[in-house]
This record gives C-alpha cells, sequence and structure tokens, in this order.
C-alpha cells in the first residue's frame, strides 16, 4: 500500500496536477502491475519524448525546406529577371539592327530609284539650293530675248553642186506670149549628205621599148599602188570608216556591216576581224610615242571603270577586266588590265620621278603614292559633293544637313574660278586666294565640330570621317591652282569606251581588247588637240600603206605636239575632196 502510494505521488508530481479526489482512494496492486504500469508508463513517456523529438526535426526540417525552397524561388526569380532583361536588350538591340538594315534597304531603294528614273545630273533641288543665294544669280539656259542670234550656218567649205531650176514652159499665163530670160538668177542653199561605195579601177600602163641596146628585156607596167592590207581589197577609206565606226562612235560591227551593205558594200564578219588583227600593230608606234609624252608632263587625272574581255584566263574567274584612262595636258592613254591593283599604275608611271594625280578614293591610288612619296594625290571633290547629295537622298531627315555642306563645296568652287580668272599675283588674285583659304578652314572647323556631336546619325559620320581622312588631298588644288578641283576629266574620257560598251559589251579576243585601248587612246588624244579624227586617221593610214602594210618610219608628223601650225590647221579640217596619192577621202568609200 505503502508503494502504491508513493507511484500515486510520483504520477501527480510528473502530471504536475494537484491530488485528484481519486488520489485518495487506495488502490491494491499487485507488485507485478505495478511493475508493468511503471515500465508503460516510462515506455509511454519515452515514445512520447520521441514523438516530441521527432516533431521537433519535421518542425526544422520543414523550416530548412521551406528556407530552401524560398532561396531556390529567390535564385530563380533572379536568373528569369537576369533573362528578361538580356532578352529585352537582346530584342532592343535586334530592333535597333532590323531598323538600321531597314534604313539601309530604304536608302538602297531610294538610291536606285535615282538612279534608274531619277534625274542624272548632281544638281539636287534640296531646301537650301531652292533658296536664292545672296548676290548670286544662276544664268539662264538657251538665247536670252532680245539678243542677236547667230544666223543659219551654211558651210560654205563644202563643195558645191549646182542645180538650176527653169519653168517648164516659161510663157504668160494669159495671153500665151513667151517669156524672156532676165539676167542673174535667184540662189537658195540645201545641205545634203551622200556616201556611196564604188570600185577603184586602176588602169596600169604597160610600155615597150622602141631602142635597141637591149637595157629593156620587155614591156614594162607601172608599179600597182600600195594596199593597206596585203592582197586586200578594201581601201584606206573603208578600214578609217570601221575604225571610226566602232571606237569614236560606239557602233557594234554587225550594224555597220549592214549599213555598208545598204551601200552596195558587202563584207563579211571574218573579212571585218581579220583585217582590224592586221592593222592593230601598225597602232603600237604612236601610242608608245603618246606614252612617252604622257610620262613627261607632271599632272594627270586617272580613273578605271570595267570592260568585258570574252577570253578564259588562268586564275581568274569571269571576264570582268579593267580600262584604265590616264589623261595628262598633251595625251590621253588607255590601259586595258585584267586587275584594278595598284600594278597597274605602277606599270604605267612608276618610272616618273616626281608629280600629282588626280583621281578618286580608290586604294590602288593611295598604295602607289605611300610606295612613291615624291607623288601626291588630288582627291576629287565632286565625289566629296556626292557623298552628301547621296546621304541626303538615302535619308531624307538629313537632307537639309547634307545641302548645306553641298552649298558650301559650290562656294568653294565659285571662289576657285574667280581666283583662276585674275593673274596670279595680281591684288585681286591674291584677295580671292584669301577668301578661298578662309573658307577651307571654316569649312574644316565646321567639319570638327559636327563629328563631336553625339546626336549625328552613322550615315553623315562616314561622310564627315571620309572628308577628315582625304582632306590632305583635298586640299592639293589650294597651293596649285592648275590642278583642277574634281577628276572630272578622267570621267569625261571614259563616255565614249562607255557607249561602246553598252552597245558591244566589250571584247571577243585579247587582241581586240588591246586595239580598243589603242584605237580610244589615238581618238582621244587626237581630239584633245581639236584633231578632225577622221582626217588624222586617213592620212596616217594612207602613211602605214606607202610604208608597206606597216607603221611609217616617221611619225612625228602624226604627234599633235611635234606639229607646226600648218600642219594643224590642215589635220583640223574636214577631209573633203581627193588626197595627192588618188584616195578618195569622204565623198566615198573606197574599195580598191
Amino acid at each position: 500500500m505503502e508503494a502504491v502510494a508513493i507511484e500515486l505521488d510520483a504520477i501527480s508530481a510528473i502530471s504536475g496536477t494537484s491530488a485528484a479526489p481519486f488520489a485518495q482512494v487506495a488502490v491494491t496492486l499487485t507488485k507485478l502491475e505495478h511493475i508493468q504500469l511503471v515500465m508503460e508508463a516510462r515506455c509511454w513517456k519515452s515514445l512520447h519524448q520521441r514523438a516530441v523529438s521527432r516533431l521537433q526535426q519535421l518542425q526544422d526540417s520543414t523550416k530548412r525546406f521551406v528556407a530552401q525552397l524560398r532561396d531556390h524561388a529567390e535564385r530563380r526569380e533572379a536568373t528569369l529577371h537576369a533573362a528578361l532583361a538580356l532578352a529585352q536588350e537582346a530584342a532592343t538591340q535586334r530592333e535597333a539592327t532590323l531598323g538600321a538594315e531597314l534604313d539601309l534597304a530604304q536608302a538602297k531603294v531610294r538610291d536606285l530609284q535615282q538612279r534608274l528614273f531619277g534625274r542624272k545630273s548632281e544638281r539636287s533641288k534640296g531646301p537650301s539650293e531652292l533658296q536664292p543665294r545672296p548676290g548670286y544669280q544662276p544664268a539662264r539656259r538657251g538665247q536670252r530675248r532680245g539678243a542677236p542670234g547667230h544666223g543659219r550656218k551654211m558651210l560654205a567649205h563644202l563643195p558645191e553642186r549646182v542645180e538650176t531650176v527653169g519653168l517648164d514652159s516659161p510663157q504668160c499665163p494669159a495671153c500665151g506670149e513667151a517669156l524672156d530670160e532676165f539676167p542673174g538668177t535667184e540662189d537658195c542653199e540645201v545641205l545634203e549628205i551622200e556616201v556611196k561605195a564604188y570600185r577603184r579601177l586602176i588602169r596600169r600602163r604597160r610600155y615597150r621599148p622602141t631602142c635597141r641596146c637591149g637595157c629593156v628585156p620587155g614591156i614594162v607596167t607601172a608599179s600597182a599602188p600600195n594596199r593597206l592590207i596585203e592582197r586586200g581589197k578594201f581601201g584606206v577609206s573603208v578600214w578609217a570608216t570601221v575604225l571610226l565606226d566602232k571606237y569614236l562612235y560606239g557602233r557594234p560591227s554587225h550594224r555597220l556591216l549592214q549599213d555598208l551593205g545598204h551601200h552596195g558594200l558587202d563584207m563579211s564578219p571574218g573579212t571585218l576581224a581579220g583585217g582590224l588583227q592586221t592593222l592593230a600593230p601598225m597602232m603600237t608606234p604612236v601610242v608608245e610615242a603618246m606614252l612617252a609624252k604622257l610620262r613627261s608632263e607632271p599632272h594627270w587625272h586617272a580613273d578605271e571603270t570595267r570592260w568585258a574581255v570574252f577570253v578564259p584566263m588562268d586564275g581568274k574567274v569571269g571576264h570582268r577586266w579593267y580600262l584604265w584612262v590616264y589623261h595628262s595636258p598633251s595625251v590621253v592613254h588607255y590601259v586595258l588590265d585584267p586587275s584594278r591593283s595598284a600594278q597597274v599604275v605602277e606599270d604605267e608611271l612608276g618610272e616618273v620621278a616626281c608629280g600629282i594625280i588626280s583621281c578618286d578614293r580608290y586604294s590602288a591610288y593611295k598604295k602607289f603614292a605611300r610606295l612613291h612619296p615624291t607623288f601626291r594625290l588630288a582627291f576629287c571633290w565632286a565625289h566629296q559633293r556626292r557623298d552628301f547629295l547621296e546621304l541626303g537622298n538615302a535619308h531624307p531627315l538629313m537632307l537639309e544637313w547634307a545641302m548645306r555642306w553641298v552649298d558650301a563645296i559650290a562656294q568653294l568652287y565659285r571662289l576657285n574660278d574667280l581666283r583662276l580668272e585674275e593673274p596670279r599675283g595680281s591684288a585681286l588674285h591674291t584677295e580671292h586666294d584669301v577668301a578661298l583659304r578662309g573658307a577651307l578652314q571654316d569649312m574644316a572647323d565646321q567639319r570638327a565640330r559636327s563629328l563631336s556631336e553625339a546626336a549625328l546619325c552613322g550615315p553623315a559620320l562616314e561622310v564627315l570621317g571620309s572628308m577628315d581622312r582625304h582632306w590632305a588631298g583635298l586640299l592639293v588644288f589650294v597651293d596649285h591652282p592648275l590642278v583642277p578641283m574634281d577628276n572630272n576629266i578622267a570621267e569625261r574620257a571614259h563616255r565614249t569606251p562607255v557607249v561602246g560598251r553598252k552597245n558591244f559589251y566589250g571584247s571577243g579576243s585579247l587582241w581586240s581588247g588591246q586595239l580598243a585601248a589603242a584605237m580610244y587612246t589615238l581618238l582621244m588624244t587626237v581630239k584633245l588637240h581639236k584633231i578632225n579624227p577622221r582626217t588624222w586617221l586617213l592620212a596616217y593610214l594612207q602613211a602605214c600603206c606607202d610604208a608597206g602594210n606597216r607603221a611609217p618610219t616617221d611619225i612625228r608628223a602624226f604627234l599633235p605636239w611635234a606639229m607646226t601650225a600648218a600642219e594643224l590647221a590642215v589635220m583640223r579640217a574636214c577631209p573633203v575632196g581627193v588626197a595627192a596619192a588618188g584616195v578618195p577621202t569622204i565623198e566615198g568609200l573606197d574599195t580598191s
């Protein structure tokens, strides 16, 4: 009983409660039952403690898991935010790239539309050009109202064919009495042209000896006249017409053959090609003399354009060759080459000690100038102006800005023209020279300020950057007034070959391309000296004919700078009549 009471007191102490009413009730238990109850109580107490510990572990684990989830979620959220920011930045960059590509595509479309359908003149009618400049009034084109005209030019140097016209029945219409002829005539003129093919029938006289000395063995016959092509039936005037028609007037050979056929002169394409190939070596000595003259001069204009040569070549893909032109004060020299490298310039001018080359900004000229420091490159202001015009056309928002630069360049041209009009060393020349240099300095300052502007678009910065890089070459004309501001002389020299390229595409063989370059050299050089190309070519081919199907030994008579004033006057005149050798020059096509 005492043991049970003690256990009950222990249970009450454990439970922490005051004695309940039944705590005063005595219960009789056996020792075994008491042990079992104690052990069960301890068991349940241990289970309770383990459950509490387990619950605490689960709560701690749950807290750690929740913390991990929260941390993972935060990291995931941060990653997603970073990815979203990157995606937004990439989308912004892509949008900017696509916008730039769209602007570039639209600029190309506008440029192509301008090339195909726009005005060919580079003069633009932008807002700044529509406003009148102070003190400047553009000259009106055409004859001015009230100004005396030049009248009709009747070309009195042409030969006359007199036609007399009378009445069919010179009598009075009323009474029928005959009309007497009145002295004199009323004359009028009509200009006509006649081109005809004919045969030169050459009758060589034969002679027989009348003496008995025996020096003359038999019948003697006058020698046959020389022919331009050995055993050829076509004379000098035919080949002169062929060369001029193809290389000066740009007509394809098959059209010329059709035209000759309509005049009764039939020539096969093979005969035409064979004749031109035979004539090609005859042009070489004059071309070489012109090249030597070109190298002796201190200033050249240079440019290049494409030319097709339909001949396969090892190591070269396609048929695009290049026709280079070098224009000096006395010579226009053309070079046909498969490449567009600086080696072409080296071959042309590498033997010259020094000089100035007016050119565009193509890298071949820059490389040549680096290899030859004694040469200076005078860059073209027309190309610089063209950059601003193309910028304004491609980017309409920049049109007004670009046209301000175009106006500034036009002002440079006007100041330079005023300077060149005055004798060098005069007060007016000095005044205009100072004004020109001041305008160039203002332009340089404005370019530097514009390059530092952050709001300026990329294409505008590219144009100004190009001007800045080539500024030294753009200023060459300032210290050398005889050097033009632009390279238009060389570009104009390409007009005739470009017309030919458009009409007959190029050359079908290497010798044909070399002949084209030689003929362009000869014809453009004689035109530079205001020589009639037909007169010169007829005289030169006749000299080749007299020399026995080869170039004459002395070619100085055909070099414009070696001619006297009288010889130049003859060469500048139209070929009219019959030459001394009996070769018709213009009134018919010689088919001897």
